[in-house]
């Protein structure tokens, strides 16, 4: 059974174990095709996950997430392709994926006149526990998503975080090797999503291997050892936040401070090749490199200075996770 691991204090960081690159994938998906009617939700995606990873499931409304992700907990059937899961064929041994994966859909269904505690209790029922065994087992998981102080309350008088906790509390009562987290965080409040994200991370210390859907795209890139992109049913990108600006052959975008007039700093923009005004600020501007190397954002910055431009400030500006997909969808809608 999971212990759930002692919550460090807020600023020391959750260790974890490495992930093995040369271990069998935990979950492996090839040419998975899923149709409803004309409507083809997804188009041959594969890929893997080890075990111990936690890959964050990326794609707006309608672009195969969901669909995928029930079919990987064994809700819905291929039209073609295959799955397994631990070893297993989410066809043909559906029984063994369940034992082994946690899935957290996007809403629970909730109960009238029930607390927290029952609540869990009658699902702890229906994994198999018994009496004192499962009692325990329901006290740890309470434990672990911080409910026991609420066990009393009716869920359907949950506030939203605590509801998610509670959905989360329910898909680890069996103690999963593998979560399937459908939009765990949708609709949380920043204190809740801090929680939240604060639990994944210590289920990836438990070693727990976490596939996780999500449209906050900077907090998945913070818990996520990889991304998976997918858009209109095929996979666009399989890797880490930071090669997305690689494989989209991003531009740079640098913050410029000036201890003078802004307008000398744009009329010098103009006069540049490669570099373009982004947009005047405060205290000077935002430049857009067309070419992205340190060695030429260096060459500008000595040239400014050369210039005689009073500069007090260079900084180039992280980008934002949501700009690169969506400038990589478009490069690809435009090949």
């Amino acid at each position: 059974m999971m212990t759930p691991p002692p919550l460090p204090p807020e600023a020391l960081p959750i260790p974890r174990p490495p992930v093995d690159p040369t271990a069998p994938p935990v979950i492996s998906v090839r040419d998975l095709h899923r149709t409803f009617g004309l409507v083809q939700a997804v188009r041959g995606i594969s890929f893997d996950v080890l075990p111990g990873q936690v890959v964050g499931f990326i794609g707006a409304n309608g672009a195969g997430k969901t669909t995928t992700m029930r079919m990987m907990a064994t809700l819905d059937m291929p039209t073609a392709g295959t799955i397994s899961v631990g070893g297993f064929d989410v066809l043909n041994d559906p029984s063994e994926v369940r034992r082994i994966v946690g899935w957290m859909p996007d809403s629970y269904g909730t109960y009238d006149n029930m607390t927290v505690l029952e609540y869990l209790d009658f699902f702890g029922r229906a994994h198999g526990f018994r009496a004192t065994e499962r009692a325990k087992r329901v006290r740890e998981v309470m434990d672990f998503t911080d409910l026991t102080p609420i066990g009393d309350r009716m869920i359907n008088k949950l506030s939203k975080g605590m509801g998610q906790r509670l959905c989360l509390g329910r898909t680890l009562l069996h103690d999963p090797q593998v979560l399937i987290l459908d939009e765990p965080a949708a609709g949380l409040d920043p204190k809740a999503r801090v929680e939240f994200k604060r639990l994944v991370r210590l289920l990836a210390a438990a070693k727990k291997t976490i596939f996780i859907s999500s449209h906050i795209l900077t907090e998945l890139s913070e818990m996520c050892d990889t991304l998976l992109f997918i858009d209109a049913g095929q996979i666009v990108h399989h890797g880490a936040a930071e090669a997305l600006d690689a494989h989209v052959g991003a531009d740079a975008i640098v913050d410029v401070q000036v201890a003078g007039p802004i307008a000398a700093l744009s009329d010098w923009i103009s006069m540049q090749p490669g570099i373009a005004l982004a947009e005047t600020r405060k205290f000077g501007a935002a430049i857009r490199f067309e070419e992205a190397s340190p060695e030429f954002l260096a060459a500008t910055l000595r040239k400014m200075v050369l210039d005689g431009l009073p500069v007090t400030g260079f900084h180039r500006e992280s980008r934002k996770l949501e700009d690169a997909f969506i400038d990589m969808i478009k490069k690809l809608q435009d090949q």
